[in-house]
C-alpha cells in the first residue's frame, strides 16, 4: 500500500493556494489546519465571529490556551494583533460577501464543482448543513481539501453525487491526499499528484473522470 499525505500535508497544499491580502475562511477538518501554515499577509475568518486569528496551539501546551480563543472546530489558536471577534450576523455577512477565498472539507465533490460537505450526523436522521451553503456559494474562490477516499476506500470525487448536495457547481479547485484537480468547463482537470504516485494510479481511485494536464506535476509544499 502506497502512503498517502497526511492531513496536515494536505493543508500545506492548500495553504499555498493563498496570497499575503487574501481573505479566507477555514472550514471543518482540514481546512482549519490551515491557520498554521498560511503565508504572513493571508487573513483567516473563522464563521464564529473571529478575523485575522494566527497560528493553532499544539496539543501539548494546553497551560497556554486561552479559552476565549477557538475556531468553528473548538482549536485553541493564537492572538495576532489587529485579531478582531463580531456576532454571527457580521461573521455571514463577510462569508456570503463574495470577498473570501473559502477552504472547505468535503464528503463527496463531482466533476462538475458540485459539493456535499454538510454534517449529517451521528442519528442520520437528518442533515445538518450549517453554514456550509453560504461558504460554498458566497465565496470568491472555493477550495476543498479532503481525504481522496472514504475509510472503506470508496471514492469521494466522483461524476455526480450520491448524496444530497450542499452547493452546485461551487468548486474551483480539489485537494486530496493524492492529487490536484482543477474544475473546468471541460471537467476535471489532474494537475499535480502525489509524491511517489503516477497519474494513472490517481485515476485509479478516483469515479470521475480525469483529464491528465500536460504539465502534470508532482505536489510540492
Amino acid at each position: 500500500m502506497k502512503d498517502r499525505l497526511t492531513e496536515e500535508l494536505v493543508a500545506m497544499r492548500a495553504a499555498k493556494e493563498l496570497k499575503p491580502g487574501d481573505y479566507c475562511n477555514l472550514g471543518f477538518g482540514i481546512p482549519e489546519l490551515c491557520a498554521s501554515c498560511v503565508a504572513d499577509g493571508v487573513v483567516v475568518q473563522s464563521e464564529v465571529g473571529v478575523l485575522g486569528y494566527g497560528p493553532l496551539y499544539d496539543d501539548d501546551e494546553v497551560d497556554q490556551m486561552n479559552p476565549d480563543y477557538i475556531d468553528a472546530g473548538v482549536h485553541f489558536f493564537r492572538y495576532l494583533p489587529g485579531m478582531s471577534f463580531f456576532d454571527l450576523q457580521v461573521s455571514f455577512a463577510m462569508i456570503r460577501s463574495g470577498r473570501l477565498i473559502s477552504i472547505l472539507g468535503g464528503l463527496q465533490v463531482s466533476e462538475k464543482g458540485d459539493i456535499a460537505v454538510h454534517n449529517k450526523g451521528e442519528e442520520k436522521i437528518s442533515y445538518r448543513i450549517g453554514g456550509s451553503v453560504d461558504l460554498a456559494w458566497g465565496a470568491k474562490r472555493l477550495i476543498v481539501a479532503m481525504l481522496h477516499n472514504t475509510k472503506a476506500g470508496v471514492p469521494k470525487v466522483v461524476r455526480d453525487l450520491t448524496i444530497p448536495a450542499t452547493a452546485r457547481g461551487c468548486v474551483d479547485l480539489i485537494i486530496t491526499d493524492l492529487a490536484v484537480m482543477e474544475v473546468t468547463g471541460k471537467g476535471l482537470v489532474l494537475k499535480e499528484v502525489a509524491p511517489g504516485w503516477t497519474p494513472e494510479e490517481v485515476i485509479a481511485e478516483t469515479d470521475a473522470g480525469l483529464i491528465v494536464a500536460a504539465d502534470v506535476r508532482e505536489m510540492e509544499f
